[in-house]
C-alpha cells in the first residue's frame, strides 16, 4: 500500500449560476429541491442495516467508506485482507457494509464489511432454505469434519466430503465445490453441508446412463478408484468394474501396482457384463493385438537377444524382451560351470542381460532362453588344455563315499573315483587319506564331454606294482607276511606294502582247521607258498598246507641227492597238487 493516503473527491453539489441572458427560475421550484437536498443529508442508516458504499481511502489500520452521509464511515482493514495478508479492495471499489452505530471519537460512522457478507450470505441460503444447494470454499480440518466458506462459516461433516469417507482430507482444503444444505439455524449461526449428497446424485445418474448404453466388447474410458491384490477397480462413470491382474497385460504381473495407480485414466474393453447383478469384467491388454500372435516372425531359435530381469523364481530368471513378451532362463541354463542353486547368484531384477533363444512355443506362450549359450563352453575346449595323461595340480573342493573332486579351474572339477586311489592299498573311504581344501596331483584319465564328466587318477602317477607282482612271487617260491585280517573263509597276509595274498582255509594246514580265527590272528608273522598269481583281478593264492610238503620234498631230495638223482621235482609236485585240486 502506498503511504500517501489514497483520497475519493465528492462531486460537487449541482448549482445552477444565473447568466444575464438566462430566464429567471422559478422561486417555488428551487426551495422545493434544496429541501430535498437538506432531508437527504441529515438521513443516517439505521444500526443493523446493510448499505452500499464506496471506498474513498485507505489508511494503516482503516478503510474509509462513503454511504452517502454527511461523514465518511471506516471499516477495520483487517476486513480486506485475504488469507495471504493481500489487501482485496482500492479507492473507488463499491463494497456493502453493515452500519453498527453511529459517529465514533474520530468522527467517522462505524461499519463492517464482514457482518455486511455474513448478512447477504444468510439472505441467500435462507433463499435457498434446507435441501438447497450452495456454493462454498473448503477452508480447514476441524475435529468431526471440515470448515466451509460460504460468506459464513460452515460445517461438512466428514462423513459427507466424499462418496467414500476417510482418507487423507487435506486434498480438499482450498477446493471450491457445490454443497447441499443438511441443517440451518440462522440464530445460532449453525450451517451443516454435505457434498456426498450431491455426489450419489451424480454417481446414480451417470450410472443409470452408462448401464442403458454399456455392452462388451465396448472400448470405454475409466478411472482407477482403488487397487486389490487381484486386480483394480475403474469407474466407468457411476458403475464400477473389475480389471483383473490377468487381464492387465499380455506379460505376467506380479501386482496390478506394477501396471496402473489410484487415479489413473484408463482405456479398457468390456469384456463380461451382468447386467442383473451389474457385475463389469474389463480387459486393458485386449485394447492392443496380443503380441504371441506372430511371435514366430520376430523370435528364432539361435539367435541372440536383449531385455530386462522382470522376475526371479526358485527355478530361474523370466527376462521382458518387449511389452508382453517374457523368455525363461532355466537355472540348469546359467552357467557351463557353477552350480547354481539360486538365479540370483547369477542375476538380479532390473538387470539388462544378453541370451540365446533355445526355443519357441507359441502355443503355450513360452520362450526358453540360455544365459550360458552367449559364452563358449568351456567342455569343448578343455580336452585342448587337459589332454588325458595330463598331470594336474588342484585342490580337493568335496570328498564323497566313492572319491573325491579335485578343481581344475573355475567351475571344472574333476573326479578321483575311489578305486583310482591307490593300485595296493584298499581304501574304504577317501577320507583316509585326504582332506578338503588339500592339494594333490593327478592324472587326467577320461573327458565326457556331453556329460560334462572329467576322470582323474592319484594312482596312476605312479607305475603299477601289479606288473612286476608275476615275476617276484612264481607259483612254488616261499614268502613271508604279516597277518592283516582273518576271516571265514581264510587268512589275509601282506607280503610287501600294500600287496596282500590269500591263505585259503583249506590251504591252512593239512589237518582240518576248523576256523580260520582259532588258527592265526592278526599281526602274526606266517610263512606260505605262492600257488597262484592273478593279474587282472590282483589276487594271490598262498598256502601254508603246501609249505610243508615243500620242506618235506626239499629234504627228500636232498636226502636222495646224497643218494642218486631225485626222481621228480617239486614244481612237478606242485602241478600234480593244483591238477588234484581242479578236479575236485
Amino acid at each position: 500500500m502506498e503511504d500517501e493516503k489514497k483520497t475519493f473527491k465528492k462531486k460537487d453539489m449541482p448549482i445552477r449560476r444565473l447568466h444575464d441572458n438566462d430566464e429567471e427560475m422559478d422561486q417555488s421550484e428551487m426551495g422545493g429541491e434544496f429541501a430535498d437536498l437538506f432531508q437527504d443529508s441529515l438521513r443516517q442508516p439505521q444500526s443493523g442495516e446493510v448499505v452500499k458504499g464506496v471506498v474513498v481511502q485507505i489508511e494503516q489500520d482503516v478503510v474509509l467508506v462513503d454511504v452517502g452521509y454527511k461523514s465518511e464511515g471506516c471499516i477495520r482493514i483487517g476486513e480486506f485482507l485475504d488469507e495471504s495478508g493481500d489487501l482485496t479492495v482500492k479507492v473507488g471499489d463499491e463494497v456493502n457494509v453493515y452500519f453498527e452505530r453511529g459517529e465514533n471519537i474520530r468522527g467517522h460512522m462505524v461499519l463492517s464489511k464482514k457482518k455486511a457478507d455474513s448478512q447477504v450470505a444468510w439472505e441467500t441460503i435462507a433463499a435457498a432454505g434446507e435441501g438447497g444447494i450452495i456454493e462454498g470454499k473448503i477452508t480447514g480440518k476441524v475435529k468431526g469434519g471440515m470448515t466451509v466458506d460460504v460468506g459464513v462459516e460452515a460445517f461438512l461433516p466428514a462423513s459427507q466430503v466424499d462418496l467414500r469417507p476417510g482418507g487423507n482430507m487435506d486434498r480438499f482444503v482450498g477446493q471450491t465445490f457445490q454443497f447441499q444444505i443438511l441443517k440451518m439455524n440462522r440464530k445460532r449461526g449453525n450451517l451443516v453441508l454435505s457434498r456426498r449428497v450431491l455426489l450419489e446424485a451424480e454417481r446414480d445418474k451417470a450410472r443409470t446412463e452408462t448401464l442403458a448404453t454399456l455392452k462388451e466388447g465396448d472400448i470405454v474410458s475409466g478411472q482407477v478408484k482403488n487397487i486389490a491384490e487381484y486386480g483394480a477397480f475403474v469407474d466407468l462413470g457411476g458403475v464400477d468394474g473389475l480389471l483383473h491382474v490377468t487381464d492387465m497385460s499380455w506379460g505376467r504381473l506380479g501386482h496390478p501396482s506394477e501396471m496402473v495407480k489410484v487415479g489413473d485414466t484408463l482405456k479398457v474393453m468390456v469384456l463380461k457384463f451382468d447386467r442383473e447383478k451389474g457385475k463389469i469384467s474389463l480387459g486393458l491388454k485386449q485394447t492392443v493385438p496380443d503380441p504371441w500372435l506372430n511371435v514366430n516372425d520376430r523370435y528364432h531359435e539361435g539367435e541372440r537377444v536383449s531385455g530386462k530381469v522382470v522376475s526371479l523364481t526358485d527355478y530361474g530368471a523370466f527376462i521382458s524382451l518387449e511389452d508382453g513378451i517374457e523368455g525363461l532362463v532355466h537355472v540348469s541354463e546359467m552357467s557351463w560351470t557353477r552350480r547354481v542353486r539360486h538365479p540370483s547368484e547369477i542375476l538380479k531384477t532390473g538387470e539388462d542381460v544378453e541370451a540365446v533363444i533355445l526355443g519357441v512355443d507359441p502355443g503355450n506362450r513360452r520362450i526358453s532362453l540360455g544365459l550360458k549359450q552367449t559364452e563358449v563352453n568351456p567342455w569343448t575346449v578343455i580336452g585342448d588344455r587337459y589332454p588325458v595323461g595330463t598331470k594336474i595340480e588342484g585342490q580337493i573342493k568335496n570328498i564323497t563315499d566313492f572319491g573325491v573332486f579335485i578343481g581344475i579351474e573355475d567351475g571344472i572339477d574333476g573326479l578321483v573315483h575311489v578305486s583310482d586311489i591307490s593300485w595296493t592299498r584298499r581304501v574304504k573311504h577317501p577320507g583316509e587319506m585326504f582332506s578338503k581344501g588339500q592339494t594333490v596331483q593327478a592324472v587326467v584319465l577320461n573327458i565326457d564331454v556331453e556329460n560334462e564328466r572329467l576322470s582323474l587318477g592319484i594312482k596312476q602317477l605312479a607305475a603299477d606294482p601289479w606288473e612286476e607282482i608275476p615275476r617276484k612271487y612264481r607259483p612254488g617260491s616261499r614268502v613271508n607276511g604279516r597277518v592283516t585280517s582273518v576271516t571265514d573263509f581264510g587268512v589275509f597276509l601282506e607280503i610287501e606294502e600294500g600287496i596282500e595274498g590269500l591263505v585259503h582255509v583249506s590251504e591252512l594246514s593239512q589237518e582240518k582247521v576248523a576256523s580260520p580265527k582259532d588258527f592265526a590272528n592278526v599281526g602274526d608273522e606266517l610263512e606260505a607258498v605262492v600257488l597262484s598269481v592273478d593279474v587282472v583281478d590282483k589276487k594271490i593264492a598262498l598256502s601254508i598246507k603246501s609249505l610243508q610238503t615243500a620242506i618235506d620234498k626239499a629234504e627228500f631230495a636232498s636226502y636222495m641227492g646224497s643218494t642218486g638223482e631225485a626222481t621228480s621235482s617239486f614244481g612237478d609236485l606242485l602241478k600234480e597238487k593244483l591238477s588234484k585240486k581242479n578236479e575236485e
